[in-house]
């Protein structure tokens, strides 16, 4: 009906009798045609994009799912260690000089003058000994000296004789030779004359050759008589310098031996077996002054220097630092404990430092090119020895790659440990790696708060299997290693504590 009353429109409006009526285009076609224009870009435009997001949306999820799965490690920056260092080392107190004082004469002990504790000059008497054979010797000695003198005068009046009757053939000769020249005497009797003068004149030098060898006799009888006046000299013991005498190993009628010591069980034996030992008889101790051997490890040899300033501490005196100095080193280090000894001179003026005490010795020192320093639990060791597991610079998604680095160990601060070589202070290190940590894998890491270097290290611990016990350190050997490798420290304990 509608379709009726729109041509019915349509022929109303036509004029009568006009065979070609005008082409007109509506406003709905033209609304329509640009409508499915529309519709054909934009399923264009929808068939690219919705693959492209599904893509983007794809690779969003793997990212966000692999960047869920990745393992987290703890980590920690490395830094440059403080230039000042301090190092603590141990040492044994020992007096400047000591002397084990021995007989030189063989006897028995008459007297005894001095016991431990006592304080002795140089020279002084410190005991007397018999010495009965020695006395008999120093007796023949001059005996002997005496009769070689006697013989000595002996031989010089035989050579005064025979000088006597050479001059006496001399003039015989000279008058039978006078006497052949006027023809008195035969030739004969002159040569007899002659031959009796040089005989006389051959024993007179044969006599003055005597008289030589009765000096040289007197002059070894003197000296053998002189060696045994000093040996008895030697009966008494004196001191060879001032000290105080620290052991005493005889009494008075202990035998004392051809070697100088006391044959008998000496006073100071604990257990008082009376066996025959070869004891010294004194020993005497200068302490005035005390020393301790001290050895420095490697990574310090370098700094110490002749009157370097010391600080000694003991632990019967707490809060009492004593003074010293550095007096001598080897300067060279020992091959088997990479140290070098280290003397260092104590004044002890009041006497409270006693040989034997066991002291701690703190050194200060500079370091031009202090190494680089990691927390102690970043440390890993295995076959391949002391290793970091090193942070690589990050990726997409923050992911940062591992690579491992073998390094070797400097001082040992107990939270921290110096790395002398294979870092150089500016990386980022894992602490405390687990199993996801290794050579290229991909890892989230969660950087910790930088902790204080400088503790020190109070003595090595126990540690359970596969983690090495962590005690102080000063050298730069690399650490033992547990029965089993595993991660995480060695075993490192050496005497020296540093801070």
């Amino acid at each position: 009906m509608s379709q009726t009353t729109q041509n019915e429109r349509r022929d109303s409006s036509t004029p009568a009798g006009d065979p070609h009526p005008p082409h007109h285009v509506s406003g709905w076609k033209v609304l329509l045609v640009v409508l499915l224009l529309g519709a054909a870009l934009g399923g264009l435009w929808y068939s690219g994009y919705k693959p492209r997001q599904a893509r983007e949306q794809a690779a969003a999820s793997a990212a966000n799912e692999q960047q869920t799965d990745l393992p987290v490690v703890t980590a920690a920056r490395a830094r440059p260690a403080a230039p000042e260092a301090e190092i603590l080392l141990p040492g044994n107190i020992s007096a400047t000089a000591e002397a084990s004082i021995y007989a030189r004469a063989p006897g028995y002990v008459r007297t005894r003058k001095v016991d431990i504790g006592d304080r002795v000059r140089e020279h002084q008497l410190l005991a007397e000994i018999d010495t009965p054979e020695l006395d008999q010797q120093v007796a023949q000695a001059r005996a002997s000296v005496a009769q070689a003198r006697q013989q000595l005068a002996q031989t010089r009046a035989a050579v005064l004789q025979a000088e006597a009757q050479r001059d006496y053939a001399k003039l015989t000769s000279d008058r039978y030779a006078a006497l052949v020249a006027r023809g008195a005497v035969s030739r004969q009797e002159a040569d007899q004359q002659l031959a009796s003068f040089k005989t006389t004149d051959a024993l007179v030098n044969a006599q003055q050759a005597v008289v030589a060898a009765a000096q040289e006799t007197i002059t070894q009888a003197q000296a053998n008589l002189d060696r045994v006046t000093v040996l008895q000299d030697y009966q008494n013991v004196r001191a060879p310098m001032a000290g105080i005498v620290t052991a005493r190993n005889i009494e008075v009628g202990y035998l004392i031996s051809s070697n100088g010591g006391g044959l008998g069980a000496s006073p100071a034996s604990v257990s008082g077996a009376n066996t025959l030992t070869g004891n010294e008889m004194f020993r005497i101790a200068q302490i005035g002054t005390v020393r301790i051997v001290a050895s420095v490890p490697q990574t310090v040899a370098p700094s110490i220097a002749i009157g370097m300033p010391a600080d000694v501490t003991v632990v019967e005196f707490p809060g009492r630092v004593f003074n010293g100095k550095v007096t001598r080193t080897t300067n060279v280090l020992d091959p088997a404990s990479r140290t070098m000894q280290t003397q260092i001179d104590i004044p002890n003026r009041d006497g409270k430092l006693l040989p034997g005490m066991y002291a701690q010795v703190h050194f200060k020192y500079h370091r031009a090119t202090p190494p680089p320093i990691v927390p102690g639990d970043a440390i890993m060791t295995g076959a391949a020895g002391p290793q970091v597991a090193v942070l690589l610079p990050p990726g997409a998604q923050g992911a940062r790659r591992i690579h491992i680095v073998s390094v070797q160990i400097g001082r040992d601060y107990g939270a921290e440990t110096e790395i002398i070589e294979g870092l150089t202070g500016q990386e980022t290190v894992v602490v405390n790696p687990g199993d996801a940590v290794r050579e290229g894998a991909l890892v989230k890491a969660e950087l910790r708060a930088a902790g204080r270097g400088g503790a020190e290290g109070r003595g090595g611990r126990g540690a359970p299997a596969g983690r090495g016990g962590r005690g102080p350190q000063s050298t730069n050997q690399p650490p033992g290693r547990g029965a089993a490798p595993g991660r995480g420290r060695a075993g490192q304990a050496t005497g020296a504590e540093t801070k």
